[in-house]
């Protein structure tokens, strides 16, 4: 690849679509690099009227006066062109979607993603959910060249970040977020600067996957130890949210679980049976008892136990499953 020079500066496109992304373009801004162009998701249909919503990314962009583009097709001839024009010479992409090798190959500096985790391991779309569902107490960011696989590129930089125990996927979210568009914006400077040093990514013996999280991942399974499903249940929150059937005499519906507390205790219960007091319900599990903190009913919202348990009577035989 070529170095950039003062008379061959960076031009830089972004790609990205969430809230995650826009940190990254927010930050490559602040320190003055050049994007000549933003590319992000089509408009799509929100909320109750299904209001046609912009993305994060595009909202971010227009404010700063960038140039959007919205392709649905990125092997369009049309979008190639309008890329093409902008005669970007980097591409950074945060938070999007594979691209092609037309794309990806366009810029002479290449094209290179951030990824929220270290890699090669989480590899795939929900790395910060699976790093807290397999109870990882460390994680990172890394920025890698793309290329014809998925995740599978040459290693630019990685920066590590700890997990503690009262994280859930919200705030490790937010944190690699901020630690995610330092690492993009190092990477950039070191490219600009013909500093910039990839390597392969290391062959792992045993390599953990980020598969994209579907709704069945998110119902809980009460018959696992008790810090898994803590883990489970901490690595959804705040979304997409773990799930269980509530069993509590006739009534039998589908509830979210956003918090709980661990009680290691011996017991004889049956997994997922209830226990209600004035103030907490508390599940029994393998090794001990889950305190559910907060929880959310049907077509309510998202609330402390307690208040729950207000306007609720718990049935002696209630049990989750």
């Amino acid at each position: 690849m070529n170095t950039p020079s003062e008379h061959n500066p960076l031009r830089i496109v972004f790609m990205g679509t969430p809230d995650f992304a826009v940190a990254s373009l927010r930050q490559l801004l602040e320190a003055g690099f050049n994007v000549v162009g933003v590319i992000t998701a089509p408009d799509k249909p929100a909320g109750r009227g299904r209001k046609l919503k912009a993305s994060a990314v595009k909202e971010f962009a227009l404010k700063h006066k960038l140039p959007v583009l919205q392709p649905t097709n990125l092997k369009d001839e049309g979008f190639l062109k309008a890329l093409r024009d902008l005669r970007a010479n980097l591409q950074v992409v945060v938070a999007f979607r594979m691209l092609p090798k037309v794309v990806w190959a366009m810029p002479t500096h290449g094209t290179f993603n951030l990824h929220a985790s270290l890699l090669p391991q989480y590899r795939g779309a929900a790395p910060i959910n699976w790093a807290i569902i397999n109870g990882e107490t460390e994680t990172g960011v890394t920025t890698f060249f793309i290329d014809e696989e998925i995740d599978t590129g040459s290693i630019i930089l990685q920066k590590k970040c700890g997990i503690g125990p009262k994280d859930n996927a919200g705030t490790l979210h937010d944190r690699l977020m901020e630690l995610g568009g330092e690492l993009v914006v190092e990477t950039c400077a070191q490219i600009q600067n013909g500093a910039a040093q990839s390597r392969p990514q290391k062959q792992a013996t045993e390599l953990k996957g980020a598969p994209k999280i579907h709704k069945e991942t998110c119902r809980i399974d009460w018959t696992l130890p008790m810090n898994k499903i803590h883990n489970h249940i901490r690595g959804l929150s705040p979304y997409p949210t773990a799930w269980t059937q509530f069993v509590n005499g006739d009534q039998q519906e589908p509830i979210k679980i956003y918090k709980t507390q661990m009680e290691a205790m011996v017991h004889d219960l049956p997994t997922g049976k209830l226990i209600a007091g004035k103030k907490e319900l508390k599940v029994a599990v393998q090794g001990g008892y889950l305190h559910l903190l907060e929880i959310q009913m049907p077509g309510k919202r998202k609330m402390e136990v307690s208040e729950v348990l207000n306007g609720l009577d718990v049935d002696k035989n209630a049990h989750l499953r």
